[in-house]
């Protein structure tokens, strides 16, 4: 009954981030349930439980809907058999739950919304404080924060220099601003000097999957410059990383 239980928390919780997912991005704010395809309002138990299609587009509910729900079901069952050594069963459901959310949002739109950084601060703040202590989850925020920042605005002058260069405009960031804020988030959640750690696997994270995403623009030719890959999710997969795998990642490493 336990695992059943544990079972239905999970899809439940994919749901509620499918939902977050679909109207957060759009309405800025939480909404009654829409159709993303043509913009019309759905009945609750269509838009949540079935046949999860558009009354009046027929546009069903995407892939993604369902994967959500499948991977946050096993998730919630792998993370009762096997809980985080450093946050538990509970917390560490509450936390996987918020990265996946903004990885999502990320993927599907290149935004990291403000509202939702904020409340991961609060949320990495009485974590980072109840299990790091309040020097070195303050300390881990601030490095995270600063570091990204810091590379925010190299980006930035970098890309900028190199489009007037070219006499070309511009069109995205190499990193964005929710970036910088993730950041700060995952410094909460890892303190110090766990965000260290986070950051060199981010940038390693990051160099392996770009490397191969150009490759693959390049053979495709559809290669540009300027190109942005979201960065949010490189920090997130990290932060998964250190939070749900951290003696195996420190013993890998040699640390």
């Amino acid at each position: 009954m336990t695992h059943i239980f544990i079972f239905i928390l999970g899809l439940a919780t994919g749901i509620s981030i499918n939902y977050l997912a679909d109207v957060l991005p759009v309405k800025r704010r939480l909404a009654a349930p829409f159709c993303l395809s043509c913009g019309i309002g759905q009945k609750p138990l269509n838009y949540f439980i079935w046949p999860r299609r558009c009354d009046t587009c027929g546009k069903r509910r995407s892939l993604r809907t369902w994967a959500v729900e499948f991977v946050f079901s096993a998730a919630a069952l792998w993370l009762w058999n096997s809980p985080s050594e450093s946050l538990g069963f509970f917390v560490g459901f509450v936390v996987l739950s918020f990265l996946g959310l903004v990885a999502i949002i990320d993927l599907e739109h290149r935004l990291i919304l403000h509202p939702v950084s904020l409340v991961g601060a609060a949320l990495g703040l009485v974590i980072g404080i109840w299990f790091n202590g309040i020097r070195d989850t303050l300390l881990g925020g601030l490095f995270g924060f600063a570091i990204m920042l810091a590379l925010y605005y190299f980006g930035a002058f970098l890309m900028g220099w190199l489009a007037r260069r070219r006499g070309q405009v511009l069109e995205e960031d190499a990193l964005g601003f929710g970036d910088v804020i993730l950041s700060g988030v995952i410094g909460l959640l890892l303190g110090w000097p766990g965000i260290v750690v986070g950051l060199i696997l981010t940038i390693l994270i990051a160099g392996i999957v770009s490397f191969l995403y150009l490759i693959l623009k390049m053979i495709t030719r559809k290669y540009r410059f300027d190109m942005a890959v979201p960065y949010g999710p490189f920090l997130i997969s990290a932060a998964i990383l250190l939070l749900y795998f951290r003696g195996f990642i420190l013993q890998y490493l040699g640390w």
